[in-house]
């Protein structure tokens, strides 16, 4: 007997949405900047109300929002457009939890100009941009800075509870390519006792500085400029937080900076990476596993390794154990390596 998939006839359905893509990046960057999503919170509700508040023609935004619908970002009864609880809690610019601005960075020439040519990057096996990701100073970071620090809040709060920072201990901590600087101030804000290292670029040190200010938590706040694997980080830190860094660089690279790590770690310290870690198939959940080729694209060597190669990582960097912690909601997870 024939199974479902082996009767369904084939059809180019997937070719055709895969290669037009790219238009759902395009609609959802327009949507943000004409501000779609704050006008339908606002009570603008149909095509020709929307026109009116964000100064463009009925046609153009029906057609941007009868699409933005199909995609999963609106819903739609009638000629009325209403958001989805997910757009009201992201796309808001007035929710608290609003991460529009991350757009600036994820759909930038910089990013997607690395894919012009992934073919190349296949045969080389790493990226073939002029200038990756990984180089000194790159002026990508200063965008990744300025733009991603609202999408990061809610794992840097719920990496702040796993750690049990509203106990008040005193810290050290270590915040390698702190970059806007979220994840140590959440943990000197929810701890008043915490002290804060951040290590990362000279220029993208500037606006962690600004973030640390403006969260009041300036004065237990300092930087060591630079690259992680070149400056010298101290010792006795209590938490040492690598988010989002290791998936850059390949094994051997990872393993030489958590030996750094590691040195740096108080006796009982912890080393707490925040990565997209796929299961041990390599293609399962969808966001973790297609972002190696993120990574195939912007880096020489990075990709998302499963934990089963972080393990191995942190093994051989001297952890005495490391363990794989969900996050949810976040589409991430952490590693927490223990000295």
């Amino acid at each position: 007997m024939a199974t479902p998939t082996e009767s369904r006839q084939p059809t180019p359905e997937l070719f055709f949405q895969t290669l037009s893509a790219y238009q759902r990046t395009a609609a959802l960057k327009a949507a943000i900047e004409l501000e779609i999503f704050t006008r339908i919170a606002e009570g603008a509700e149909t095509a020709a109300a929307l026109a009116q508040k964000c100064s463009a023609a009925e046609r153009g935004v029906r057609i941007l929002c009868d699409f933005l619908v199909v995609i999963g970002f609106l819903t739609k009864t009638g000629n009325r457009y209403g958001l989805t609880p997910d757009s009201a809690a992201f796309l808001d610019r007035k929710s608290p939890k609003y991460i529009g601005s991350a757009a600036k960075f994820m759909a930038s020439p910089a990013l997607q100009d690395n894919f012009k040519d992934l073919a190349a990057a296949v045969r080389k096996g790493g990226s073939v941009a002029g200038q990756t990701a990984l180089e000194a100073q790159h002026p990508m970071w200063i965008e990744f800075a300025r733009s991603m620090a609202p999408l990061m809040e809610m794992p840097a709060q719920l990496i702040a509870t796993m750690l049990d920072a509203d106990s008040g201990k005193k810290w050290k901590v270590l915040d390698i390519a702190a970059g806007h600087g979220v994840f140590g101030i959440t943990l000197a804000k929810r701890n008043p006792n915490a002290g804060i290292v951040a290590v990362d670029w000279p220029n993208v040190l500037e606006v962690a500085k600004e973030n640390a200010q403006a969260a009041g938590v300036a004065n237990r706040y300092r930087t060591l400029p630079g690259s992680a694997f070149d400056v010298e980080f101290g010792t006795g830190y209590d938490v040492v937080l690598l988010t989002n860094i290791l998936h850059h660089f390949d094994m051997p690279s990872n393993e030489t900076l958590l030996r750094k790590v590691h040195a740096a770690l108080a006796p009982e310290g912890r080393a707490v990476a925040l990565e997209f870690i796929p299961n041990e198939d390599r293609v399962s959940p969808p966001i973790a596993a297609t972002f190696s080729l993120t990574m195939l694209g912007n880096t020489p060597g990075g990709e998302a390794y499963p934990f089963s190669d972080y393990q191995r990582m942190f093994g051989n960097a001297g952890f005495s154990r490391s363990e794989l912690r969900p996050l949810p909601p976040s589409f991430e997870q952490i590693v927490i390596g223990y000295k």
